[in-house]
C-alpha cells in the first residue's frame, strides 16, 4: 500500500517536471534558455519517473524472488546513468551549435529606465 503510494507520487513529480520542461520550451525566447529548461527538467522527471520503475520492481522483487524484477531494476539503473550523462553532454553540444551558428541569447533585462547615451 505505502509502496504503491510512494510510486505513484514518484510518477506524479516526473510528469510534473516533464510537463515544466515542455511549458520551458514554448515559453521561453531563445534556444539556451529553452535547452536549460528542457534539460534540467526532463533530466529531473526522467529520474523520477524512472524511480517509480524501480521501485516497482523491488516491491515484486521481494514478493516474488524473480530474477525478471533484478533485471528490470538493473536496466533502469543503467538507463538513469546513461539519461544523466547524454541529456548534458546533448544539451551542450546544441548550444555550442547555435553559437557557432551565430545566434545569440535574447537580452533577457530590459531596463526601461536607463537613459540613451548622447
Amino acid at each position: 500500500m505505502i509502496l504503491n503510494l510512494l510510486i505513484g507520487a514518484a510518477i506524479a513529480i516526473g510528469l510534473f517536471f516533464n510537463a515544466l520542461g515542455v511549458f520551458g520550451i514554448l515559453r521561453f525566447p531563445d534556444v539556451y534558455t529553452r535547452l536549460h529548461a528542457d534539460t534540467k527538467a526532463t533530466t529531473f522527471g526522467s529520474i523520477f519517473t524512472s524511480l517509480a520503475v524501480a521501485l516497482y520492481a523491488l516491491g515484486r522483487l521481494f514478493e516474488t524472488a524473480d530474477g525478471q524484477y533484478a533485471t528490470l531494476l538493473l536496466h533502469t539503473l543503467v538507463a538513469v546513468v546513461v539519461l544523466a550523462i547524454t541529456n548534458a553532454t546533448g544539451a551542450h553540444a546544441i548550444a555550442r551549435a547555435a553559437r557557432r551558428r551565430g545566434h545569440s541569447p535574447a537580452q533577457a533585462v530590459v531596463d526601461k529606465l536607463e537613459e540613451p547615451a548622447p
